[in-house]
């Protein structure tokens, strides 16, 4: 049986592609995965094959969100490598019955040049940016083209949008990345007490630049959320980020280790004062979902955060991918459930504003009246805009119908 491919390219549609080629294997359908940018670590860590040598890039292949990313991407030869990943798919691309693109224009052209059966889950644009959807040139005619079987947009808004705008039909059946926080991980303790979640990102070093932001932020919330029986303050780390690294930040700005770990997967806790914060490693979702408030510099973090029903609050960083404009554009992609203070971000009066606005949804949060009333706007908003759980699964049995069946089950 020929395998199906993965094309990807990027780090939140790598785990989008991992997840939906685990959902093909449970069925028994071998794949392979060829992530365009990055190690596509996501797709080891599912024990997916990956094809070829694979290069990390600083800018994570998001060079397109400024002048300068775009000048070092070039520099780092980020272009040459991309062209030999595009070889790679035209070399081999009669191994494969059908390729699966997760992402935006590079893989939809790499599925074209390939010359075989495709489908596209085009998590990369949404109407919600704009209202009506401009697909970079040529991704729009490429997509129309007889040779992409099946056409999936990241919400339902995008699958109506452009199923009237390019007369072929487009279906929305959730987003991958949902599923992994929506399995029930093992709770965090915080009885009666509030939490507010870190999430600083993935890239090195931009995720260190953010995390210190984060750590200045905190000190500026108001008095009375300095009292760990109020606010569990929780950061939810890669692992790239190691205790060593944010020991030499942390230390720098005033913090103190309070508990070190013992042992893969522990906890490390720091204190300032009476500011105590958690730093998890590989517990990503029990962060996530035992949070009453996220505070974010990333990307499909925060989406899954929004899926959660969770509120966002962003802080706009250098980059080269949470930079201001990147926030604002997840803003209109995520809705009102994210939220950004007025303001840069390298200074303290706007940190401060940003703890101040922190304090108030946090407050939002705890009202016995209008808290749940938010939740429930915000569960409605997140069912809205990600989806619900269960999209590889979905998304999975959908390409299943489109392959052959083998001998061996029509024999059956």
């Amino acid at each position: 049986m020929k395998p199906v491919l993965l094309l990807s390219n990027g780090h939140g549609e790598d785990l989008s592609g991992a997840l939906l080629a685990k959902a093909l294997l449970d069925r028994g359908q071998p794949v392979e995965a060829l992530p365009l940018v990055g190690h596509g670590q996501a797709y080891y860590q599912a024990g997916i094959t990956v094809l070829g040598q694979t290069r990390e890039y600083s800018t994570g292949g998001l060079g397109y969100t400024s002048l300068a990313g775009r000048l070092q991407e070039l520099s780092q030869g980020q272009v040459g490598y991309l062209l030999r990943r595009l070889t790679l798919v035209l070399r081999h691309r009669r191994r494969w019955q059908l390729v699966v693109v997760v992402g935006d224009l590079v893989p939809v052209l790499a599925a074209w040049l390939a010359r075989q059966p495709a489908v596209v889950y085009l998590v990369a644009y949404s109407s919600h940016y704009e209202g009506r959807l401009r697909l970079p040139w040529p991704c729009g005619w490429l997509l129309r083209r007889p040779l992409f079987q099946a056409r999936w947009s990241r919400d339902a808004l995008t699958a109506t949008d452009l199923s009237q705008q390019q007369g072929c039909d487009w279906a929305f059946h959730g987003n991958p990345f949902l599923d992994l926080v929506m399995a029930s991980p093992e709770p965090l303790p915080r009885p009666g007490r509030q939490a507010l979640a870190l999430l600083p990102g993935s890239r090195l070093p931009e995720a260190l630049a953010n995390l210190e932001l984060m750590l200045r932020l905190l000190p500026l919330l108001p008095e009375p959320l300095h009292d760990p029986q109020r606010l569990m303050l929780r950061a939810a780390l890669v692992r790239n980020l190691n205790a060593d690294l944010v020991a030499g930040l942390a230390t720098r700005l005033g913090w103190s280790l309070d508990k070190a770990g013992q042992g893969e997967g522990s906890m490390v806790r720091w204190r300032r004062g009476t500011l105590l914060l958690e730093l998890h490693w590989g517990r990503f979702a029990a962060v996530l979902a035992d949070t009453d408030l996220v505070l974010s510099m990333t990307g499909t973090a925060a989406e899954q955060a929004v899926g959660l029903g969770k509120p966002v609050l962003q802080i706009p960083g250098a980059g080269p991918q949470f930079t201001p404009g990147f926030a604002e554009a997840q803003r209109r992609l995520l809705g009102p459930g994210v939220v950004c203070a007025p303001g840069g971000s390298s200074n303290q009066r706007s940190l401060a504003t940003s703890a101040a606005l922190a304090a108030r949804l946090l407050e939002r949060q705890a009202d016995p009246i209008a808290g749940p009333a938010w939740r429930r706007e915000l569960a409605a908003l997140g069912a809205q805009r990600i989806g619900t759980a269960g999209g590889s699964d979905r998304l999975a049995a959908a390409i299943m119908e489109l392959l052959p069946t083998p001998p061996q089950a029509r024999d059956a």
